[in-house]
């Protein structure tokens, strides 16, 4: 397909080397508020679809079909502001993943961004992740850049693997996945400051950073980001959780109990409200070994 003009203004806005901040959206009236307050550039968050949109923690549990439909509702919405749309591992295998790209480009995203943690994935600020070889992640980038039509579709490569391997792994990794054609690179939970600014000091390439409220990863500023030479910065809890925060307030007024027993603190007490102690109950149960357990 002919590129679009949302497309064309991310490439142009990461040209100019100031920091792109990008809310986090998840259903129209985020996408249509983003717009309105003149954003230059929104990300759809998988855990805000499937929390908003499905109920459900962010846990893999949301198909590749669910999230395109979603992905296509928000760039209407959206009109020409950038969408860089969450596709967590692409879904599958490499001719998944080449159908996921195929969807998400039809739907009008300016980036879509895969990841290398095994399916069914995990939040990336929840413990317990693991993450395929990066040679297996290969293999999801290079079915990714050949399926897209269209150049300025961009594909961000996200590692997982500080959590699991170490921060020194994760950096081999991000130069490994830029090496390999990802137009920009994500290292998912950086633990301190000092490790956002080694990141940022020997990656080479556009570098994303996520921050989430209550996450893993210290806050910064967008001055910080900026001067430490951060290409974007997604914020996919913000409007997530006020929205959260303002509807629990409204229904404890309307009912007379005490908010303060609701209120998440973290994103697995969020994932909670969603039912995630009871899907990762079912997921121990199922994954027993002894054919003859009850």
């Amino acid at each position: 397909m002919p590129t679009t003009s949302a497309r064309q203004r991310l490439k142009d806005s990461l040209s100019t080397g100031e920091l792109i901040v990008a809310p986090g959206v998840f259903d129209g009236i985020s996408a249509h508020l983003t717009k309105r307050t003149g954003h230059v550039a929104a990300y759809m968050t998988g855990a805000g679809v499937a929390a908003s949109g499905f109920g459900l923690p962010d846990i893999g549990l949301v198909t590749a079909t669910e999230m395109a439909g979603r992905a296509a509702m928000i760039t209407d919405a959206l009109d020409d502001v950038p969408l860089i749309a969450d596709a967590d591992t692409g879904y599958g295998a490499p001719m998944n993943v080449v159908r996921t790209v195929r969807s998400y480009d039809a739907a009008g995203v300016a980036a879509i961004q895969l990841e290398d943690q095994v399916f069914p994935k995990r939040c990336g600020h929840l413990p317990d992740k693991q993450v395929v070889d990066a040679a297996v992640f290969e293999q999801t980038l290079a079915a990714a850049l050949d399926a897209r039509s269209d150049d300025n579709l961009l594909v961000v490569a996200r590692t997982d693997v500080r959590a699991p391997l170490g921060l020194d792994a994760a950096i081999e990794r991000a130069n490994r996945y830029a090496q390999a054609g990802a137009d920009i690179i994500f290292v998912e939970a950086p633990q301190d400051a000092a490790e956002i600014e080694r990141i940022a000091r020997e990656v080479d390439a556009p570098l994303l950073i996520n921050q989430v409220l209550g996450g893993m990863t210290p806050l910064q500023s967008a001055s910080r980001l900026q001067e430490l030479g951060y290409a974007v910065a997604i914020h996919p809890s913000n409007l997530l959780m006020q929205a959260t925060f303002a509807m629990l307030q409204s229904l404890c007024e309307l009912n007379g109990t005490d908010i303060a027993g609701h209120l998440p603190s973290t994103p697995a007490d969020f994932f909670n409200m969603v039912g995630m102690a009871d899907w990762l109950e079912r997921d121990a149960r199922y994954a027993r070994k002894d054919p003859s357990w009850a």
